[in-house]
């Protein structure tokens, strides 16, 4: 879609970060989609800023394949390829695995507690068809056991492959939902019950529920 007419200004204290996941975020929530066009000028308008942090921003966005920069030309967002969404999945995936295997034996009451209002929220939102906020609780879900590693390498290496997936994951969100909201409470009673081992392995498989193929789709 076009880059919205109406956007607050961001605060003088803008930073480089914050232009790129405004940027990001419109991406993975298809406010701008695939093919679409990112002119700067544009998008420094809509954010209020100058195009330096928004050119800043498309750079790292290409690095991470959410946009696809056209030499002497514009930048435009990436479609979902199939190899590339695989590729992320299996990193997202492997990070996952690894935060919960290393964190379960440390993962408090407050945690599991965290964790299990994430997942009501996920059912409510996705019981009412917001995908969003459905998205937005899932997110929370898995990053307590990650945030409890707190593991820099980790956190980089998700902010860089994520996006891909969530992207994904909104475009293909529906029936699956309750299947969804199911494996995150034996997920979460797995954490619970301190099973390190059985619950990295959910946390991996649970990635792997996302189809990256229309042939995965169909099955």
């Amino acid at each position: 879609m076009p880059i919205p007419l109406a956007s607050s200004s961001l605060p003088r204290s803008l930073l480089r970060d914050d232009v790129y996941r405004r940027l990001r975020d419109a991406i993975v929530d298809g406010t701008f989609e695939p093919g679409e066009q990112l002119r700067d000028g544009d998008l420094a308008a809509w954010l209020g800023v100058s195009r330096t942090p928004v050119r800043e921003a498309l750079l790292r966005l290409g690095s991470s394949g959410l946009v696809v920069a056209h030499p002497g030309r514009s930048t435009t967002v990436s479609p979902i390829e199939e190899a590339a969404l695989r590729d992320a999945r299996d990193v997202v995936a492997a990070m996952h695995e690894l935060a919960v295997r290393e964190t379960v034996a440390r993962l408090t009451p407050t945690d599991i507690a965290r964790m299990r209002d994430a997942n009501r929220r996920f059912t409510a939102a996705a019981a009412r068809g917001d995908v969003s906020a459905a998205l937005d609780a899932d997110d929370d879900l898995h990053a307590v056991p990650v945030e409890v590693l707190g593991n820099a390498a980790v956190v980089t290496v998700l902010e860089q492959f994520g996006p891909i997936v969530r992207r994904a994951e909104r475009l293909r969100f529906g029936s699956d939902a309750p299947a969804a909201a199911e494996r995150h409470e034996r997920f979460i009673a797995l954490c619970e019950e301190g099973d390190a081992a059985a619950a990295a392995a959910m946390a991996y498989e649970t990635w792997h529920t996302l189809p990256v193929s229309a042939a995965e789709t169909a099955g």
